[in-house]
């Protein structure tokens, strides 16, 4: 896909979606932190709907770890891998009260020395949190940047580093937010309607459902 055809899909995104953020629910850095770390495998709205009862009690590290491993397994027990999840948390928690005071870190090599942090996870906090413009890729981001060919990859870490370097400037911090908003509910994996999709001529696909 040419620069000029690559800034043209992103400036259609944006039109499309405005005001693109995160659907997780979330008040501070160190909830963001914690909603990522459960929506491993995961919806957001399986997230979403367990945080609002534990996010107003247990919104600092302190206050979690105090609660413990036991009784957070206990409230998130509705998502998937609750046992990892609780252990990676509390495990969390204590790392940042160690060694951080208590704040969640800005920079990447921090982050993913976080229990349950892998790229993914370090790339939304630094870009939802932080504002730094980075591309995390899960499964709707590889889906479109390779059924869209905008960058094609044979995995995640090549998919986003390939984002990263055809991606204009402009557009880059709030990249992750329109490709994973539109591949969440127009270009998703089954039943994709093209005559919604707003990028459908700068869309490479040949399977086009028109």
């Amino acid at each position: 896909m040419d620069p000029k055809t690559i800034n043209r899909l992103y400036r259609r995104l944006s039109q499309s979606l405005p005001n693109p953020r995160s659907e997780l629910e979330y008040a501070n850095n160190f909830e963001l932190l914690v909603a990522v770390i459960l929506s491993a495998q995961a919806t957001d709205k399986s997230v979403n709907a367990v945080t609002p009862k534990l996010f107003p009690k247990y919104s600092s590290p302190a206050a979690l770890f105090r609660l413990g491993e036991d009784p957070l397994r206990e409230k998130i027990k509705s998502i998937g891998l609750a046992p990892t999840k609780a252990r990676n948390i509390i495990r969390t928690c204590r790392i940042l009260i160690d060694f951080h005071k208590g704040n969640v870190p800005g920079d990447r090599e921090a982050l993913e020395n976080l229990p349950g942090v892998g790229r993914k996870t370090a790339n939304v906090v630094l870009n939802e949190g932080f504002g730094i413009p980075t591309i995390a890729v899960d499964t709707h981001v590889f889906r479109v940047a390779n059924r869209t060919g905008l960058a094609p990859g044979k995995n995640v870490a090549e998919t986003e580093q390939k984002l990263l370097n055809v991606t204009p400037a402009r557009w880059l911090k709030m990249a992750h937010r329109y490709l994973i908003l539109h591949g969440r509910y127009i270009c998703t994996a089954k039943r994709f309607d093209c005559s919604k999709c707003v990028i459908v001529k700068e869309c490479e696909y040949n399977k086009k459902t028109i």
